[in-house]
């Protein structure tokens, strides 16, 4: 793992969707590297479990990199525990500090319908957050809730059945401090997302199109969203207080 990681171009990746999941180009583009250097690292990276690749809904000719989070995670603290267990406990003196009060960080989830993805990723951020980070979510063409993902959640303990479809223009005027899209279309499509400090994606597949769209199909998305979420709240609770507008 630290062979894998030590090289310049797989950290750059690693670091990169950590922020959330990109397409082969928009790697290129950041990295300034080859197509063909990016793909070889990017499979490299894949061969070792730290990434996972998705086509795209929007434009089936191409693919989002997702990173692995809970995979990299377990490998770190491997590394670590080998090296010394301490490495895994805050030094004396260097704990954590607790908590400021401060204004709660707002975050919008987007997704085509705003009938299973986004509503069952804000009630996660929202059960989750602790009155820190709150949690909104709306659609493109919304449409009802989808029975599925309410009983999903249920069995999670989260309760999203009084959510309300919303359209993605009723958030107009409103300023995040991240907007967050978990359908592909809605990254690619959308000419008009809300105004946030900061932007990520989550391609997600949508659970109500699987095959067979049954119970089991909106588990495998709650549970991939709570993981995601997980690792999101950290970073959420760094994030300013105050948002800015998008230029």
């Amino acid at each position: 793992m630290l062979g894998l990681l030590a090289h310049d171009l797989r950290w750059e990746i690693v670091g990169m969707l950590a922020a959330g999941d990109l397409r082969t180009g928009e790697l290129v583009a950041r990295t300034g590297q080859a197509p063909s250097l990016v793909s070889y690292h990017l499979g490299r990276l894949r061969e070792a479990g730290l990434l996972y690749v998705r086509r795209s809904t929007a434009d089936g000719r191409d693919s989002y990199y997702s990173l692995d989070l809970d995979t990299l995670a377990q490998a770190l603290d491997g590394m670590a525990a080998r090296v010394h267990a301490r490495l895994l406990a805050p030094l004396p003196g260097r704990e954590p500090a607790p908590d400021r009060p401060a204004p709660p960080v707002q975050v919008v989830f987007i997704c085509s319908g705003n009938s299973a993805r986004s509503p069952m990723a804000e009630g996660w951020l929202n059960h989750m957050g602790g009155g820190r980070v709150t949690a909104r979510s709306a659609g493109i063409t919304p449409g009802p809730l989808h029975p599925l993902a309410v009983a999903a959640m249920a069995e999670q303990g989260v309760d999203i059945s009084g959510h309300q479809p919303a359209n993605v223009t009723d958030l107009a005027g409103h300023v995040f401090t991240q907007v967050i899209t978990l359908c592909d279309r809605a990254r690619e499509t959308c000419p008009d997302l809300p105004a946030a400090s900061a932007a990520a994606h989550w391609s997600i597949p949508n659970p109500a199109h699987a095959h067979p769209a049954d119970l089991d199909a909106f588990r495998a998305t709650a549970r991939e969203l709570r993981a995601r979420i997980r690792y999101l709240l950290p970073a959420a609770n760094r994030a300013p207080a105050t948002p800015r507008a998008r230029a």
